[in-house]
């Protein structure tokens, strides 16, 4: 291993009243950028000249020193703009002069960004739209221009397909899955209109008080592919409950046998009332049933209260459960079918599977979620940016930015290693020595 050493002399003007630590900090901020610059120059004209070294020693005759290029390199850094005349040297075998920093991969090709100071722009983005976040880039860094928005999503869309594949999941012990949608506007070649689609997700956990972690996005595909897709990057048989808002399709795509469904709770009580709209029920005219509905013991639980359940309570439970299932039984007798024929079957579908955590506390004395509201608050964040700051996507761009967002919101530990394998930094390159001394220059004796 190789160490270099470079001198580094340094000279401020000082005011010799009316300064304090605020001013000087600021002061060797304002430096900062012609002190990195100073050193990052330094240690590629060190690296170029161990280049071309190697490259005249390994091919004698082949390479001959033809002095720099005309036009400055230009690179845009978290540590500021930076300009610098690569080296070049004449093939004489090709005909053409090279660039030994390009041609060993030391510098990229055709970028003025590089990736290196991506990072706040691409993590923005999980929040902001990619013209903010490129402003944003540019403040905190003090760069101007700022990157377009343009250049922000194509490093987006080049990181994600890099670092943020989804992980092999088969050996991962998961026993609860939730699934879930939302409607996104989609766009086309040149950003043509169309229309709207579904983006659908899949969460998977642990077990009972373990977080759920996202283990897939689709957009446009049906629950049965999604229940394939899952098939092939899960062991599938290890799940033992769905938990969803039990929209139309998803209980006959994921269950199988010996697994149990966990209807939202909330959900459940909340959609009754738009059910019997549909039915042609305006809201005066639903009040006696969705009364009678709310009165079911089953509505009147929460997380909390479930969690002050003690093996005491055991009889208790097994009342205010056989008390929900009478209270079902009474509400679908009160809907005809004839009058009420879509609200009849909601309920005789809700009523099988939306009281679930009772029979697994009975069964277990272990609680599971009755809702999923907690993993939606995470995900409102994603909506409001799909919905609200996004106008259109495509299937490809929003794809890459979930993937991205995954890692953001769900895996903030993970992040900064994520980006230290993507940049594929060396943890040997490290300042190993650093020596100070200060004097002062023309001082009034």
């Amino acid at each position: 291993m190789r160490q270099i050493h470079i001198d580094l002399a340094l000279e401020f003007r000082m005011p010799e009243s009316d300064m304090n630590v605020n001013g000087a900090i600021i002061g060797l901020r304002n430096a900062s950028t012609k002190i990195f610059s100073a050193i990052i120059e330094s240690l590629l004209s060190a690296t170029e000249d161990l280049l071309i070294e190697q490259m005249m020693s390994k091919n004698p005759g082949v390479y001959i020193r033809n002095g720099r290029q005309s036009k400055a390199r230009q690179l845009r850094t978290s540590l500021g703009l930076f300009r610098y005349y690569p080296a070049q040297l004449y093939d004489t075998v090709e005909k053409k002069n090279v660039v030994p920093l390009r041609l060993s991969g030391f510098l990229p090709k055709n970028r003025q960004y590089i990736d290196e100071a991506m990072e706040g722009g691409i993590g923005s983005a999980v929040h902001l739209s990619y013209r903010w976040s490129a402003k944003e880039m540019a403040r905190l860094r003090e760069q101007a221009p700022a990157a377009s928005a343009m250049t922000v999503h194509r490093h987006l869309q080049e990181f994600a397909e890099k670092k943020c594949a989804w992980p092999d999941l088969k050996k991962v012990p998961y026993r609860f899955l939730m699934v879930d949608g939302t409607k996104i506007r989609l766009q086309g070649y040149r950003g043509a209109n169309l229309g709207q689609g579904e983006m659908r997700w899949a969460l998977a956990s642990l077990g009972e008080k373990k977080p759920f972690e996202p283990v897939g996005f689709w957009i446009g595909k049906s629950w049965k592919e999604i229940r394939e897709d899952l098939v092939n990057r899960l062991d599938y048989r290890r799940l033992e409950v769905l938990f969803s808002d039990g929209g139309p399709g998803i209980g006959e795509a994921f269950i199988e046998e010996g697994m149990l469904q966990q209807r939202c709770v909330l959900h459940g009580k909340r959609d009754f009332a738009y059910i019997l709209y549909l039915d042609g029920f305006k809201k005066a005219q639903q009040a006696d049933l969705v009364d009678k509905m709310k009165a079911i013991p089953v509505f009147h639980f929460n997380q909390e209260r479930l969690e002050k359940l003690s093996p005491d309570d055991v009889p208790k439970v097994k009342a205010l459960f056989e008390k929900t299932q009478q209270g079902f039984q009474e509400l679908i007798a009160l809907l005809d079918p004839n009058k009420y024929p879509k609200a009849r079957v909601y309920i005789e579908n809700l009523s099988s599977n939306v009281a679930t955590f009772f029979t697994w506390w009975l069964a277990n004395k272990t609680l599971i979620p009755i809702d999923t509201n907690a993993v939606e608050s995470d995900f409102s964040r994603v909506k409001n940016r799909i919905w609200s700051v996004g106008k259109r996507w495509s299937d490809k761009g929003l794809l890459n930015w979930l993937q991205v967002t995954l890692n953001k919101i769900f895996h903030p530990e993970m992040w900064q290693e994520l980006w230290s394998q993507y940049l594929s930094l060396n943890p040997e390159f490290q300042l190993i020595s650093l020596r100070v001394n200060w004097r002062w220059c023309n001082a009034i004796t």
